[in-house]
């Protein structure tokens, strides 16, 4: 993989210039591609968050306690399934979209989504059996939601002329985004009533978008009939999902270790992933009709962009995450919010974050129509880098005025870069290899927040690994708990001290016990009472926080060093085509596609 050209330039294919040739039926149906596509996006980037907030009413409704060492699995499960399932199936979804028809197979996503989430909606049963069964559910739904992703970026590239697409992609790419920050609302606010509603939702809608898909949206691209290379999708999906699962199960402890990454079954999959992976790209090179045509990356503006895109997807996940876990386990408990409300008023109070991206995205998306990806996308990833380290000031007992503007002013910083560099990608690469280009997109951002979760959750494991016990022990006995007691709490695992946090868990009733009712009422009262827990933990919490927020600095720097490497913007001269060659590359190929 090598960055090569010096040029990032927009494709002279369809309706590219503002000469070009577009029926009134072409100008309403570009319209209706963006509202559907949106639309698709938000609802499967909604419910990849709506059950991350929504985790501690599910597992109530179903009468299992995810903090029992036996069901860990389910609650990984549950958190990180659905984005596994839709991180590896992407690409293929894309290319096989090139191959049989992008609308074909995104609106057979529309319909295996909505039929996963009607699924996961009539589970009225409780234990085991119904966890696995939810499990099943957002697996069908990753997959519905791959073939969703993979192909509503194509579907827009061909509907759009290319000085618009920066706009329409940039809309579409603010929904994805998003959603995620949309979706910790509306579980909060559903959850609060019945778990069942964060799945009975999606349904209506999705039936909705279904229809709506399959009447409206027609093929405008070019469709190339081939092959499946299924030498290829084996060895990239068991390489992909062997790195991820490796990345999930290391957040559990191991012996004595406070996470699994020494476990031999984690390195294992994570070398094998790896070599895995390794041996999928030799292999697409001399495949005939690959799956990937990795020689896209020889593109820079292709390869650069990508790279970019991952770096900010791994510092956006850490972000949404550990925020979620500083409000819910110290702030909010800090400031009098009982743990059952803490995970409706954490994404309350994400909200300005979410209100940026809707700010910003549809902005820097028209202004890279004119002017191009590299100014905005490099902007962007700077003006993250600095909220980032700006957030390492916060107190543990923060003024939330302040805590929201550097939500704002990141939320603004993530829209300027996402909409610029989802164009630049998809601009880059010629019309039929769209498909293929907006799945490794999809795959690199969702690969991405995976990552960010085992990334960020070991690097705050590691920050506390010393300092958690020290505050627990002593805080405990200064309240009278017995030392032995005091010490086996002390000694607990980091990650589920977490967990419990994360899951707006007040763990000193459960873990103490009977211990407090033998203590004076007065100590009793104030172990169980909503501040406690979140002062012992605050400290070794901030301790870790601060070097998560210089680390996602870094990749946010990196990808503003990649931004910048795509190249120089060029406005092409505007090309008027001749009627009924519309979408056909033809001999426009050498210009859509300079580098290869």
């Amino acid at each position: 993989m090598a960055f090569r050209g010096g040029r990032e330039k927009r494709p002279a294919g369809r309706s590219s210039g503002a000469g070009s040739l577009r029926t009134p039926g072409e100008e309403r149906y570009k319209w209706i591609a963006l509202s559907n596509t949106t639309l698709g996006m938000l609802m499967a980037t909604i419910d990849a968050s709506i059950v991350l907030i929504s985790l501690p009413a599910i597992f109530r409704g179903i009468h299992l306690n995810p903090l029992t060492p036996g069901n860990s699995g389910y609650l990984l499960w549950l958190l990180m399934g659905y984005m596994v399932v839709s991180a590896v199936l992407v690409v293929t979804f894309g290319r096989i979209g090139d191959m049989v028809g992008r609308v074909r197979m995104y609106n057979l996503g529309f319909a295996i989504f909505t039929a996963g989430s009607l699924g996961a909606s009539l589970v009225y049963f409780h234990g085991a059996a119904a966890a696995d069964t939810l499990i099943v559910m957002r697996l069908v739904q990753g997959v519905g939601g791959a073939m969703l992703m993979a192909n509503s970026a194509a579907i827009l590239t061909d509907a759009f002329p290319a000085h618009e697409r920066g706009m329409a992609l940039g809309i579409n790419s603010v929904a994805a985004i998003a959603g995620s920050f949309i979706g910790l609302v509306a579980g909060g606010l559903l959850a609060a009533v019945d778990w069942h509603l964060i799945f009975d939702v999606t349904v209506p809608i999705g039936l909705f978008g279904t229809v709506w898909a399959y009447r409206k949206l027609r093929e405008t691209g070019t469709v190339e009939g081939a092959r499946i290379d299924w030498v290829g999708n084996l060895l990239f999906a068991v390489g992909l999902v062997a790195l991820l699962l490796g990345i999930t199960y290391a957040l559990q402890p191991y012996g004595t270790s406070p996470m699994g990454w020494r476990n031999p079954a984690v390195l294992a999959a994570l070398f094998g992933g790896v070599v895995l992976l390794g041996i999928f790209i030799f292999y697409e090179l001399s495949a005939d009709q690959p799956m990937l045509d990795v020689r896209l990356f020889r593109n820079r503006a292709f390869a650069a962009g990508n790279i970019a895109g991952l770096l900010a997807s791994i510092g956006r996940g850490g972000l949404m995450f550990m925020l979620v876990i500083w409000l819910q386990a110290i702030w909010l408990p800090l400031h009098g919010y009982r743990f059952s409300e803490t995970p409706l008023w954490a994404g309350i109070y994400m909200l300005p974050l979410t209100l940026g991206f809707l700010i910003a995205g549809p902005v820097s998306g028209w202004l890279s129509d004119h002017f191009g990806a590299r100014p905005f996308a490099t902007g962007g990833m700077l003006a993250a880098s600095a909220t980032f380290l700006l957030f390492t000031f916060l107190p543990p007992d923060f003024n939330y005025l302040w805590f929201a503007l550097l939500l704002l002013a990141n939320g603004l910083a993530m829209g300027l870069f996402a909409s610029p560099n989802a164009a630049g990608i998809m601009n880059a690469v010629p019309a039929n290899r769209r498909g293929q280009a907006s799945g490794v997109r999809a795959t690199f951002q969702n690969s991405g927040m995976t990552l960010s979760i085992g990334l960020f959750f070991s690097i705050m494991v590691a920050g506390m690994v010393r300092s958690l016990p020290i505050s627990l022990l002593d805080g405990l006995v200064a309240e009278g708990v017995p030392l032995r007691q005091a010490h086996a709490v002390a000694h607990l695992p980091p990650v589920s001290v977490l967990f419990a946090a994360f899951l707006g868990y007040n763990p000193m009733k459960t873990l103490l016990g009977q211990v407090l009712g033998a203590l004076p009422v007065s100590a009793a009262r104030t172990l169980a009472s909503q501040g406690f827990f979140a002062r012992l933990i605050a400290k070794p919490f901030l301790g870790g926080l601060g070097i998560i927020f210089d680390f996602a600095s870094v990749m946010c720097l990196i990808a503003a060093w990649a931004s910048w490497l795509r190249g120089a913007w060029v406005r092409p001269e505007p090309v008027r085509q001749e009627p009924g060659l519309s979408g056909v590359p033809g001999s426009r190929k050498a210009a859509e596609f300079p580098d290869l």
